[in-house]
């Protein structure tokens, strides 16, 4: 059973290696969430990678974008659940429920998003996201086409697809690493 402070199976140092603005980021974690999310932990393995996963995320999920906050963790969830990634269910299904006032709706988009009650608008994004993450090679014109037909524009159909390939991508490393979700997760906005 993984000890409470278990980051990832690869050693960390107990004092990382971070430039002034890393460290900031830090501390602003601490000072908000009153801890610093494991996957920034174990990515200060590498500190270059820290920066540049720190602000693509901060790009991502908080930048400009058609997509609501909400929408993009939804996506991250479901392609979370697509991939069995235990860091990334824990983590983003807490941010789901805290966004949305409901304690089951992040439940239900990682045991099965079709259970969920969802507008036409999400359902269609999530479909996308799940194709893309399961069968990527089958995607083409009709896919981006149900995204229109929902009313998302070409510029959202590009950040849908961005978040659900950066969330591939960091499910793969999370997994790979044995990437632990910190304990506090589980009990914030239940």
């Amino acid at each position: 059973m993984p000890q409470p402070d278990h980051v990832m199976a690869l050693p960390l140092s107990e004092t990382p290696d971070l430039d002034p603005e890393m460290a900031a980021l830090f501390d602003k974690c601490v000072e908000k969430l009153g801890f610093v999310p494991n996957v920034l932990q174990a990515y200060s393995l590498r500190p270059k990678k820290l920066r540049n996963f720190a602000m693509h995320y901060n790009e991502l999920m908080l930048g400009e974008s058609g997509l609501s906050k909400l929408e993009r963790e939804m996506i991250a969830v479901v392609v979370s659940s697509a991939n069995h990634c235990y860091y990334c269910l824990v983590a983003h299904g807490q941010a789901v429920r805290k966004l949305s006032g409901d304690p089951e709706l992040g439940e239900m988009l990682a045991m099965n998003y079709r259970a969920a009650p969802l507008e036409p608008r999400q359902r269609a994004m999530l479909d996308f996201a799940w194709k893309m993450t399961k069968e990527p090679w089958t995607m083409g014109e009709p896919d981006r086409q149900a995204l229109r037909d929902a009313g998302f524009s070409d510029a959202d159909i590009f950040d849908i697809a961005d978040t659900a390939g950066f969330y591939n991508m960091s499910n793969r490393v999370a997994s790979a690493v044995d990437m632990m979700p910190n304990r506090e997760y589980h009990k914030l906005d239940r």
